[in-house]
This record gives structure tokens, sequence and C-alpha cells, in this order.
């Protein structure tokens, strides 16, 4: 992982304080059972939606099981996270703090979680999850503290987070 502290100014979107870079998405290690059982909920789900008449939900779970395995033999791309003086830059995109309520950090290396979360003002926008790779989280929270309040009440990865890892998806 490349990282990068007290960067250039980087094109109007503030002075670069700390970079790294985090996998586009999570790959799972999934077994032959893994798609055994996914092939034959996917047969389950479609029938039921035949029989039922409900041709939109074929045609999602066609969607979906089309999707996870054109996207099987990829590996996830690296994606730049930054923090700058103005927000967090994600790619070419850029949040500001001013869009965000607080922060947390969950860090548990017994459990391999070491991830950075931001929620938006927004009910709309959901929370904005990052892994923090090698970062130091004590570096990232002396950052941000200064700038938003720190949401100490969140102990756990979101239950999203937990069932997606749950059944690899």
């Amino acid at each position: 992982n490349k990282l990068n502290i007290m960067g250039e100014k980087n094109k109007n979107r503030g002075k670069e304080i700390i970079s790294w870079e985090i996998p586009e998405y999570k790959k799972h290690d999934r077994g032959r059972g893994w798609y055994v059982l996914s092939g034959i909920m996917a047969v389950i789900f479609l029938l039921y939606a035949l029989f039922s008449q409900n041709f939109l939900f074929a045609i999602f779970i066609e969607i979906v099981s089309i999707i996870l395995i054109l996207n099987e033999g990829k590996n996830p791309i690296k994606i730049k996270v930054a923090i700058t003086d103005d927000g967090v830059q994600i790619g070419k995109n850029l949040y500001e703090f001013d869009d965000f309520k607080n922060f947390s950090i969950i860090y548990k290396p017994d459990q391999n979680i070491k991830n950075l979360y931001f929620e938006f003002d927004s009910y709309i926008k959901q929370r904005l999850s990052l892994s923090l790779e090698d970062i130091n989280p004590i570096k990232i929270k002396e950052l941000l503290s200064p700038i938003l309040k720190e949401d100490t009440d969140r102990k756990d990865p979101p239950l999203s987070e937990k069932l997606a890892d749950l059944f690899k998806l």
C-alpha cells in the first residue's frame, strides 16, 4: 500500500494530509460449496418467482447471478483515499466535512477489523465505510477529532457488514 503524509495541493480539493489505497470491494474466498448452495437458492427463488408470476423478481435473480459470475474472476482495483483539509476524497469524489455528522473507528485486530466510518448528516445517504489498511487508527482519530464529532458508542461493524461477511457477498 502506498502511503502519503502531508502531500501537495490536489486540484482545488484541499491539501492532502494523509492518503492510502483500499480495494474497490472486499473479495471473499468462496469454496465449491458456496457456489452449489447459491445455485440451489437461485433456482428455488427463480421457480418461486415464476410460479407466483413475479417476473421482475425473476429478472432480478438472473441479474444478480450474472453479476456474481462475471465478477468472480476479477480482482478489485485499488482506490486512493485521502483525508484533505477540505474533506475525504475517495477516488475522484470529495466528501466535505460539512456533509458528515460524525465519524467512528472500529479497531479489533483479533477479528481483522480496522475500519473508519462516516455518518452523513442526510438520512438519505448511507454511511461511508473505509478500511484503514496499514494506517494507524490513532493517527486518523487525532486528525479527525478537531474537525468532526466522534461516535464513541459504535463498538462493532454494522449488521449489514457482518451479514455480508457471513454470506461472503
